[in-house]
């Protein structure tokens, strides 16, 4: 049992100013405002808000998750729950099927020791003209078989598929990902605006790092940005570290989708949290200077060095989301994506205890998975 008390709580109806949470048992047994039902453990001040939950990250702490090796799997989520990730999800890069195909299989085991929420494949199936960082040589178009054969080896644990459904057999693909209970998301794209507006039809329900390699808007020719934010039916990725999106874009994006239609993400790579040098994405060389990653051979930007603590700071402080906008973004939104949303992803009792204690400065001080103390308790 663990009752917290002091701080303000950020919870789906609103702020609870001086309010208290009971743990008991991993779980929110109950909160509320004003004097606690018994002794605080812990007396904090500042913000509790539901832990982070993200849904597209490719590495952290000098560790990828592409090759799923286990302890490198292990350091990457190490590294994320540090800053409040309490939830999280192991995002591949384009590869070969062999290559893929022996990574979620190695990931799947790891969703079932709860290491991980999840697999997102972020390609093969994207376009050649907005591939980013990802080879070139490895993309393919979403071929039934191969689509089928890596949701079979996923065994239900690939959780979202990124790809650019203006590729033979996109629509396709589509139905089928989500017919095996995975989020088709839409990213890496030159698709027309008609076309996406076909996708959603389809079933893609997020777009993956909105604005980032896809075609740009054009006022004779919107293209997917435009139709991926007017869609009600789609969440956008946001990435927001200042390199991926200007504050400007970022407000706008969030203002036109609306509270309910925006998930920050990290689009973390290796570099995160150790600082810059020579690191791998995929099989891509990457040079981090000042925390930006990009290719060395290119310089395309090659994923972030973004926590999302990192996020939630810059999404209250530069673009002008409130605090509680800012936790249904980072963890309210994303749960509900993942199909976690009755279990964790807001502070409600009943719900995982899942939580992080900020400063009035929004700097972590304390995360709570589960119940158990992960990083600096208060």
């Amino acid at each position: 049992m663990t009752l917290i008390a002091g701080a303000t709580l950020v919870t789906p109806e609103g702020t609870v100013d001086s309010g208290w949470l009971d743990v008991v048992d991993g779980r929110i047994a109950a909160l509320g405002a004003g004097p606690p039902p018994r002794a605080a453990d812990h007396t904090v001040t500042g913000w509790v808000v539901p832990g982070f939950v993200d849904i597209h990250s490719h590495g952290g702490g000098g560790a990828t998750v592409v090759g799923a090796e286990p302890e490198s799997v292990r350091t990457f989520a190490t590294t994320h729950r540090r800053h409040g990730t309490t939830t999280l999800m192991a995002s591949l890069v384009t590869g070969l099927p062999d290559e893929l195909e022996h990574d979620v299989r190695a990931l799947a085991e790891l969703v079932d020791d709860g290491l991980i929420a999840g697999v997102h494949l972020e390609g093969p199936w994207i376009s050649a003209e907005r591939k980013g960082a990802h080879s070139a040589h490895k993309l393919a178009d979403p071929s039934p078989d191969v689509v089928d054969r890596l949701l079979k080896a996923g065994r239900g644990r690939i959780r979202m598929v990124t790809l650019a459904p203006e590729r033979d057999h996109g629509l396709d693909a589509i139905r089928r990902i989500v017919d095996a209970g995975a989020i088709a998301a839409a990213g890496h794209t030159d698709a027309s605006y008609e076309v996406i507006g076909s996708a959603v039809d389809a079933g893609v329900t997020v777009a993956t790092h909105l604005f980032n390699a896809m075609a740009p808007v054009h006022h004779r020719d919107p293209g997917p940005i435009v139709a991926l934010l007017e869609d009600e039916r789609v969440t956008c990725e946001l990435i927001l570290d200042g390199i991926h999106l200007h504050p400007a874009i970022a407000a706008l994006a969030a203002g036109s989708a609306g509270r309910g239609r925006v998930a920050l993400v990290t689009d973390a790579m290796a570099a995160t949290d150790v600082g810059d040098g020579d690191y791998v994405l995929g099989d891509r060389e990457v040079r981090v200077t000042d925390g930006v990653a990009r290719l060395i051979d290119g310089g395309s930007i090659a994923g972030s060095t973004l926590t999302m603590d990192a996020a939630f700071r810059y999404a209250v402080r530069q673009v002008g989301l409130s605090v509680e906008d800012a936790a249904y973004a980072a963890a309210t939104k994303p749960a509900q994506l993942l199909g976690l949303g009755d279990r964790t992803g807001a502070l409600i009792e009943g719900y995982d205890a899942d939580l992080v204690l900020l400063d009035e400065d929004l700097t972590v001080q304390a995360v709570m998975s589960h119940g158990t103390w992960l990083h600096t308790t208060p």
